[in-house]
């Protein structure tokens, strides 16, 4: 793939609602002769692990392909965990560092008229949440969503057979992960932690859904892509075929295929970007449904 980029990449922590975020930051590094370099698009991406565990060195892969070749700057955030820090810890961290992103945008070189937030497995219901928790707070709009086998519906009325699927992912495991994380039985009914429960999509930003044929979580994902659709948002779907879930996250065609979705939604931001200010600034106030 054309138009590779070296990267320097730090680590550091953003104040969140419970403590210290960690996370890590790509930046694309541009020769120096080319003069003051442009602000650049900024990918969020928040990293797998059930909700229970993942790090930072897991996303590595995705966010540093995403930095090289699509030409942005990559937050990649270390959110709370469960069992220690359950619902809605998560979800919060996700919008603080958003919150943090937003005001630091000039020291990062970050243009948030083209903010996309991206996960894989829990990551990706992040994504998701923080999706509607920008929608719902009145903050600026994203410029796209980039989910890679999400985690969408603690119901799990949709979970496929493992065996028959030959999965690396089970019904069993999916369900301790959601124990911990909501402990509460009502909690599983928030919109920001079952996404598939969410009636009103309209106005979300554009979608890049990716889902494996051997994974459990393949038809929840794609119900949601369609619910998407119905609802008018722009959604790109891609299901790879022979992949597992845990294999996705890392398989260079999904990767090249989440930077030319990128590629496009950044292109169409750029031309029809008209410094719309009728949205407040992100800020820390928390939902009032929490």
């Amino acid at each position: 793939m054309d138009g590779s980029h070296s990267l320097n990449i730090r680590n550091f922590f953003v104040p969140g609602p419970l403590g210290r975020i960690p996370v890590r930051l790509y930046q694309p590094v541009k020769d120096a002769a080319a003069g003051k370099q442009k602000p650049l698009p900024l990918v969020m991406y928040f990293h797998g692990g059930g909700f229970v565990g993942g790090s930072l060195d897991d996303a590595d892969a995705p966010a540093s392909f995403i930095a090289r070749y699509s030409d942005s700057v990559v937050l990649s955030v270390g959110y709370s965990l469960a069992p220690a820090k359950p619902f809605p810890a998560a979800p919060e961290d996700a919008y603080a560092a958003a919150v943090w992103a937003c005001k630091h945008a000039a020291e990062l070189n970050a243009d948030i008229d083209r903010m996309v937030v991206a996960g894989d497995d829990a990551g990706g219901s992040l994504a998701v949440s923080l999706t509607l928790m920008v929608r719902d707070r009145c903050a600026k709009p994203l410029a796209a969503q980039v989910l890679i086998s999400p985690m969408l519906d603690p119901s799990m009325r949709l979970v496929g057979d493992a065996a028959r699927l030959q999965s690396d992912l089970t019904a069993e495991s999916c369900a301790a992960r959601y124990r911990q994380y909501l402990p509460q039985t009502m909690q599983r009914l928030h919109p920001y932690a079952a996404p598939l429960e969410v009636s009103r999509l309209a106005g979300l930003p554009a979608a890049f859904i990716a889902t494996a044929e051997r994974d459990v979580l393949c038809p929840e994902a794609e119900k949601y892509a369609s619910g998407l659709i119905r609802a008018g948002v722009h959604t790109q779907v891609s299901r790879f075929n022979g992949i597992t879930h845990g294999a996705l996250r890392t398989h260079i065609p999904l990767l090249k295929e989440i930077v030319n979705f990128l590629r496009c939604r950044f292109a169409r931001t750029h031309r029809d970007d008209d410094n719309n200010t009728d949205y407040t600034p992100f800020n820390l106030q928390p939902s009032p449904t929490l």
